[in-house]
């Protein structure tokens, strides 16, 4: 009895010990799947997108449109492309990846050049794949001219700007023929994102006015600020780049410039400037291919977006612009050059008060094409000149009339709507190469005060339903001439 009493003892102390050492092990378990749940948190774009192409509801040209542009946002997922939460994520869970500027000597009080100490920053980042520059809030940092060099660095750096960054406004402190301020070059997966402001303080150049020091740092007296006005962001020779958060204002010239750059989002972007500042680009593009910019107000003295030769599959929506001069692509085919940009949709935007809205623009003399592109869903308030072709772009006192041209071909206008103040559609093709399948559907324009008719020249499409006000100098069908493509 005894033996049997000692035996069912023994059995209840090993249950005892195998239940303790099983609870420990699903313990563990339990805090390995807590982690990955943390790390998994925001689930991958690819998947979302799926969720919510499946919810689409309706089939308005406006939920087609948003399902178009999460599609085009999936190839940066597709390339572990890191968004946003991702990137915050990573920053307080990893602190050896974050570098502060204040950390490496800037000081951040609007006086002091801290462009050594963000070269420094940079330098350290650069060593470690997917790491956090970090400027942050409450400081005004004072840079002059600086490249943030991407040969030999790692992939996937975010530059985290939630301060303000300003630009020196003495001539001395400029080097001639400069062509830009701040420059991020030869990056794979570069991302520039927060709330922070870049601002260029570009009064100084645009009215070429004496420095408002009585004298600059190197002591001339009185002395004007260089010839070449700079750009104030570019990016060159990047791809899987991000712009999202940031705004620049008063940019001695261009805001923001991609130039060679493959694979590009800019998202709620912010560009401004006043209506006199001359050659304000919002953003410009150059040779730049898989381009998508939306949610975005830029407010310039020239183009809000413009779009230069070698740029292909550029997708632009939900875009305010004004004041401006609208969306344009050009001008193309300076100087006798070849040009190309093909594939370029614009919709869903919103312009007011600007000189045009959607405009492509050639000088005569070039040669290549502008082809497949297609303008929709734009809404118009006091522009000047809705729509336009003009393939004898000239910005000089005098151009030479010459025959060759950068042909026209495949543009479609749909859904334009609102008012103009001076021409409501002005299409100037070439006499020796015209403008076919120019195409229109769903225009209306009317007068801001007196009307005027549409004008245009060798140019050749369809109505494909009636039009305010009616677009009858359009010659229907084709030209004979053979279409040109690049």
């Amino acid at each position: 009895m005894n033996f049997f009493n000692l035996k069912n003892y023994s059995l209840i102390i090993l249950n005892i010990v195998l239940f303790l050492w099983t609870s420990r092990f699903e313990t563990c378990h339990a805090r390995e799947g807590h982690q990955w749940r943390l790390k998994g948190k925001f689930p991958p774009a690819h998947s979302v997108l799926n969720v919510e192409k499946e919810k689409g509801h309706g089939s308005t040209a406006g939920s087609s449109h948003q399902h178009h542009g999460r599609s085009a946002m999936s190839k940066f997922a597709g390339n572990n492309y890191m968004l946003a939460d991702d990137t915050m994520s990573t920053q307080q869970e990893g602190s050896s990846k974050a570098f502060n500027v204040l950390e490496f000597g800037a000081k951040g009080d609007g006086k002091t050049d801290d462009s050594e100490a963000f070269g420094a920053t940079w330098a350290a980042a650069c060593k470690v794949e997917a790491s956090t520059m970090i400027v942050p809030s409450g400081y005004v940092f004072l840079l002059h001219s600086v490249s943030f060099s991407g040969p030999g660095c790692e992939a996937d750096i975010v530059f985290q700007l939630d301060g303000k960054i300003i630009a020196p406004t003495t001539p001395g402190a400029w080097k001639s023929g400069l062509l830009q301020w701040i420059e991020f070059t030869k990056l794979n997966g570069i991302t520039i994102q927060g709330k922070g402001i870049i601002d260029g303080q570009g009064s100084v150049w645009w009215n070429n006015l004496p420095t408002n020091n009585l004298e600059d740092s190197e002591g001339v007296m009185n002395a004007k600020m260089p010839g070449t006005k700079p750009t104030a962001l570019r990016f060159y020779g990047s791809t899987r780049v991000i712009v999202t958060g940031i705004t620049i204002q008063n940019s001695p010239q261009t805001h923001l410039k991609f130039d060679d750059c493959t694979t590009v989002q800019v998202s709620d972007f912010k560009a401004a400037s006043p209506e006199n500042s001359p050659n304000t680009d919002g953003i410009h593009l150059e040779n730049s291919h898989d381009v998508l910019i939306y949610s975005s107000d830029l407010a310039c003295g020239d183009d809000c977006v413009s779009i230069q030769t070698g740029c292909s599959q550029v997708y632009i929506h939900n875009v305010n612009c004004g004041p401006g001069h609208g969306i344009s692509i050009g001008g193309l085919g300076r100087d006798n050059s070849k040009a190309c940009v093909s594939n370029v949709t614009v919709r869903d935007v919103a312009m007011l008060n600007t000189l045009t809205g959607v405009r492509i623009k050639t000088w005569q003399g070039g040669s290549g094409s502008v082809q497949g592109v297609t303008f929709s869903n734009i809404q118009v308030s006091g522009v000047k000149t809705p729509i336009m072709i003009d393939q004898f772009y000239c910005d000089r006192s005098k151009c030479q009339n010459e025959s060759s041209a950068v042909a026209v071909s495949d543009i479609n206008y749909i859904n334009i709507k609102g008012t103009y103040a001076s021409k409501p559609v002005h299409l100037a093709c070439s006499d020796d190469l015209p403008c076919t399948g120019i195409s229109f559907s769903a225009i209306e324009l009317n007068p801001v005060q007196e009307d005027s008719q549409p004008f245009c020249w060798n140019t050749f499409g369809e109505l494909r339903s009636t039009t305010v006000p009616p677009i009858n100098c359009l010659k229907m069908g084709k030209s004979r001439k053979p279409v040109v493509n690049c």
